[in-house]
């Protein structure tokens, strides 16, 4: 993947750290999705970097999670950098522990598919690894993580049955 040119508002230092992509598809069956609440709360007790869009309702569970702890998080936007900030946002910031990165400029104020599309991309090409908590079949995310594996970085996954065709696919099983 060729790197994005991007924005960010936040702590740029943030971006030297090990970070972990999170990718979710917004149909998510429940067994995921409290595999997911777990892996949310591990990566905040071992304090380690995701980047996410934190759009859909189980992204922002997560953020909920990873904002209960300290380590660093980088929110990636479809759209340009809010004007209004949401006060756990704003803490966050404040405590310089988040860096929000966007591809797009001020101007771009609506989230799209296609844009959605761009942000993914931006935040797997920033990420040392990427974790799919669940890709629906031949769907936007699927997609974007075959890109991924064929370009070498690391894709894991939970073993789910939901699952299978990730893994069939050369992802790896998150244990």
């Amino acid at each position: 993947m060729k790197p994005f040119h991007f924005y960010s508002y936040g702590n740029s230092e943030i971006l030297k750290h090990h970070k972990i992509a999170f990718l979710c598809s917004r149909a998510c069956p429940a067994q995921v999705i409290l595999k997911t609440y777990d892996w949310a709360g591990e990566q905040r007790d071992k304090g380690n970097c995701v980047i996410s869009g934190f759009h859909s309702q189980i992204e922002r569970d997560v953020l909920h999670y990873l904002l209960k702890g300290r380590q660093p998080i980088i929110l990636a936007l479809a759209r340009g950098i809010k004007q209004r900030i949401e006060p756990e946002i704003k803490q966050a910031l404040r405590e310089n522990r988040l860096l929000i990165v966007t591809p797009f400029d001020e101007t771009v104020r609506r989230v799209s598919a296609g844009r959605a599309l761009k942000r993914n991309r931006l935040m797997a090409d920033l990420a040392d690894r990427v974790f799919v908590a669940h890709a629906a079949a031949g769907g936007n995310v699927e997609k974007l993580v075959q890109d991924c594996l064929r370009n070498g970085k690391p894709v894991a996954t939970f073993n789910t049955e939901e699952n299978k065709h990730l893994i069939k696919e050369g992802m790896a099983i998150y244990s």
